[in-house]
């Protein structure tokens, strides 16, 4: 029977512009096409193979890491056509594999469509600027543009600490150190431990993902310094909160109070498949931290920073749900796309309903006027 060649399923991929490859027993190789699952027409995949192309892939320190933990991560080039992200886990006793495309060309902030004064606060001395939203959504993509963007125009020491390293950042204006954590560095605490004294003037932290780090970042920018990283949240109020949430009660005013000065922006963005088919544009929600949210942090009200968002369009901030309604309105994704990603899908499916209403009223001129009234 033939046998499933990695190299040419990396080939594949990259030839598709698919963003991932998934690989596990009892289904052909699956690829994820502009946010869809599309199996291949090739043989189901059975233990054996799984192992083999784990095997012809994965570094020996990470096999031992799957033997150990049940799981790994790991990045590779693929010749100089292209990078992966690979995640590694057994599942029912057999290999199963995730790898994720990383694009060789880094985008522009505009080309992703970030608001303008994103440019702005990545040339801001100091402060925190979080990139937020769910598996998938472009964070890293996202991140790599803000740092390349610094990396053009600023004379800087850039630091990246990533688990593993995505995107390659190339020395330009700027000189970029990128530790991956497991080759250069054990974790992320101790990455941020080290980096104060190794004279950076922007640091990027691939995750927040527990408080040693998150203690580490805030510090970090409270002692002079730009901090990029992600949280797993879906809104800026939600990023808000959850960081407070990781504090035992006793710290949390205390931290309320330094997020409140050191808290520059929040971007949560969603990937959305295009009406079209080709292609995905992201939704963001946009937070500048203006005086007034500053004080909505610090005096606990997190459930009114919605509405300073909406009071705030003039600084480019924008709630999540009032820009999948523009790209709704504008026919760039299908109504079901925007309510899978909206946090009040009810609202905006009835303002779906009353717009679509209307177009109807106004093509039925007065008949559908006079159906109207003896309805009522």
């Amino acid at each position: 029977m033939a046998t499933v060649n990695m190299d040419r399923l990396l080939q594949a991929c990259i030839t598709q512009d698919a963003s991932d490859i998934h690989l596990t027993v009892g289904r052909p190789p699956v690829f994820r096409l502009d946010g869809r699952i599309r199996s291949l027409e090739t043989k189901v995949l059975e233990p054996d193979d799984t192992t083999s192309l784990m095997k012809s892939i994965t570094p020996d320190r990470c096999q031992q890491e799957l033997q150990e933990e049940g799981g790994t991560d790991f990045g590779f080039a693929f010749g100089d056509q292209g990078r992966f992200r690979v995640a590694v886990f057994k599942q029912k006793g057999s290999i199963a594999m995730v790898l994720r495309l990383i694009p060789s060309k880094i985008m522009s902030l505009d080309e992703i469509g970030l608001p303008k004064i994103c440019a702005a606060l990545c040339r801001r001395p100091r402060g925190m600027f979080l990139v937020t939203g769910p598996t998938g959504s472009g964070k890293t993509t996202t991140l790599a543009a803000m740092i390349n963007y610094i990396n053009e125009t600023l004379d800087h020491h850039i630091i990246t600490m990533e688990d593993p390293i995505e995107y390659y950042h190339n020395h330009k204006k700027s000189v970029v150190n990128q530790r991956e954590v497991g080759v250069d560095v054990p974790s992320f605490a101790e990455a941020l431990r080290r980096v104060l004294r190794q004279d950076p003037d922007a640091i990027l932290v691939g995750e927040l993902r527990d408080l040693e780090t998150i203690e580490s970042a805030i510090r970090a920018a409270e002692t002079g310094h730009l901090v990029f990283s992600t949280l797993h949240t879906t809104s800026a109020s939600g990023t808000v909160t959850r960081i407070i949430d990781v504090f035992p009660p006793n710290q949390q005013e205390q931290i309320r109070t330094q997020l409140s000065t050191n808290l520059i922006a929040v971007l949560s963005q969603a990937l959305c498949p295009r009406a079209s088919g080709k292609g995905r544009v992201a939704a963001y929600e946009f937070m500048v931290v203006t005086p007034a949210i500053g004080n909505l942090i610090r005096e606990n009200k997190a459930y009114r920073i919605d509405s300073s968002i909406q009071t705030g369009k003039k600084l480019g901030m924008q709630l999540l749900d009032d820009h999948l309604w523009q790209l709704y309105d504008t026919e760039m994704i299908t109504m079901d796309e925007m309510l899978d990603k909206a946090r009040n899908p009810g609202y905006l499916q009835d303002k779906a309903m009353n717009k679509d209403g209307k177009a109807k009223r106004k093509a039925g001129g007065e008949d559908e006027e006079v159906r109207e009234i003896l309805r009522t």
